[in-house]
């Protein structure tokens, strides 16, 4: 098994009095499509063992894999009173099951109920994006809001939903932005559909999108940019559909849930105005009656994943 590397980040930001109530320290994990975050959220907002391992994969049983990851990291951490997982795809959180996952292969896979068995500990379990949506609307960038959306971009695309102060999950099945039908003869993607989103906007469609056409070996978004810095006319296409093809997700979005804002995080974030500016024009430009959500960076960064972990299992916890 591949070792985990160490990060290295600022303090936590104060956490919710249903984390600093609690009589120790979360076991907070954070799943992508190819990293599993890990550490340890205390009730007073630090965050300790911290990690970053490759995600663990097997063709007959992915869910278990990740499952038997997340419980030898949980037994190198001391006296969690509880433990988060949060992962990517459609989730059921009623009933602990990761219900599809295109990206890392498993369906109606148990994983609550498996986990808290290994570990002894009360788990939280729910969508990755839901939970960076809690960080968001608890600390971060949506305080202020009662309605909006966080889209997650990376590996591939989600939203988390907010709707009058509380998550809306839709058994699991809503915000799955990234498989909103840009273009019906596009590329084909792992959901069975052909022309998604995350086909043409998420970090690894960027990459592969423009070595696809260029012959040269990005390894992220981020080599993209970089050559389109350097007037690589290639990349700046690649990029510019991008924008365009989020543009058009998001005012879906936008004309069904009205937010009133729109937060953006994941590793394409970090783009900064190379995202934001091209990506406000672009939504602006789309919307007649409709008014234009404010679209903004996330505030809680690398770190949402893990505190809306620990949000929810800190819930585990305390029933």
């Amino acid at each position: 098994m591949a070792q985990p590397t160490t990060e290295t980040h600022p303090p936590a930001p104060a956490l919710p009095s249903g984390i600093a109530a609690l009589p120790g320290p979360i076991a907070a994990f954070d799943v992508g499509g190819t990293a599993i975050k890990a550490g340890l959220v205390h009730p007073d907002g630090r965050i300790t063992h911290r990690s970053a391992s490759p995600t663990p994969k097997s063709a007959s049983d992915p869910a278990g894999a990740v499952i038997a990851h997340v419980a030898e990291r949980a037994a190198g951490m001391p006296e969690p009173v509880g433990l988060g997982l949060i992962v990517p795809g459609i989730v059921d959180d009623a009933r602990g099951v990761g219900v599809v996952s295109a990206n890392l292969g498993w369906r109606n896979a148990q994983f609550r109920d498996p986990l808290a068995a290994k570990t002894g500990l009360p788990v939280g379990f729910t969508h990755d994006v839901t939970a960076a949506a809690m960080a968001e609307a608890r600390f971060g960038a949506a305080q202020e809001e009662a309605t909006f959306a966080i889209i997650v971009i990376g590996t591939g695309i989600a939203a988390g939903l907010f709707v009058a102060d509380s998550p809306h999950r839709g058994n699991g099945y809503a915000g799955e932005i990234g498989h909103t039908i840009i273009d019906p003869a596009g590329p084909p993607c792992p959901c069975g559909a052909q022309g998604c989103l995350e086909q043409f906007a998420s970090a690894a469609a960027i990459a592969r999108r423009y070595n696809a056409r260029s012959g040269n070996r990005a390894t992220g978004a981020k080599d993209v940019l970089r050559a389109k810095a350097g007037g690589d006319a290639i990349a700046a296409q690649v990029w510019q559909e991008a924008i365009y093809a989020l543009a058009a997700g998001l005012r879906q979005l936008a004309t069904s849930l009205a937010p009133g804002v729109i937060v953006i995080g994941g590793g394409l974030q970090l783009a900064g105005e190379e995202l934001f500016a091209p990506l406000r024009a672009a939504v602006a430009e789309t919307f007649t009656i409709y008014p234009v959500p404010s679209i903004v960076p996330a505030r809680c960064g690398p770190d949402a994943g893990l505190l809306g972990s620990a949000i929810i299992g800190a819930q585990a916890v305390t029933g």
